[in-house]
């Protein structure tokens, strides 16, 4: 009789396990999806934080590319008054299978924001009057300074410009 108890005990003790790591596993809760109105308080933030604001996607290469030196700034500037928000441009149905294995292949630490909004022709010049819409675009900013970029950048580039804004 104790033998059975402590085996369903067991069983109930791995299942609660099993339930509570997988709740922890699941990266997507960590993606918010957001239209641009929701987005756009984001982009203009009133504090004296740099925020640098990268518009790619997994299907852009240059994005890719660059993807990674952007990483790094975040690394580098942690304990500095400097946020990197990375807001993919991706399909919504590809979450799951692309940006998602994207992320967690990379392990992005940067904060990543889906961006689902159809209306690029209301949004794109609320972002930069100049902006065709094309990717990476960058948008570096601090209360009312505010720089864009329809650009790749390298690291050393990408670097030297934060440097610059935060002297």
């Amino acid at each position: 009789m104790i033998s059975n108890k402590m085996c369903i005990l067991g069983s109930v003790i791995i299942v609660l396990f099993l339930v509570s790591f997988s709740a922890f596993s699941q990266p997507k809760s960590a993606i918010q999806v957001k239209n641009f109105e929701q987005l756009k308080p984001l982009l203009h933030q009133q504090n004296d934080t740099l925020y640098v604001v990268n518009f790619w996607a997994t299907w852009c290469a240059p994005c890719i590319q660059e993807v990674p030196y952007f990483e790094q700034i975040g690394k580098k500037y942690k304990d500095k008054k400097v946020k990197v928000l990375m807001v993919s441009m991706d399909f919504p149905n590809q979450v799951e299978s692309r940006l998602i294995p994207f992320i967690e292949k990379q392990n992005m630490k940067n904060e990543v924001i889906l961006l689902d909004d159809p209306r690029q022709n209301k949004w794109i010049p609320q972002v930069d009057e100049e902006w065709t819409g094309a990717i990476p675009a960058t948008l570096i900013y601090r209360k009312n300074e505010r720089n864009f970029y329809q650009k790749e950048f390298s690291f050393e580039e990408l670097d030297k410009l934060i440097q610059s804004k935060l002297n």
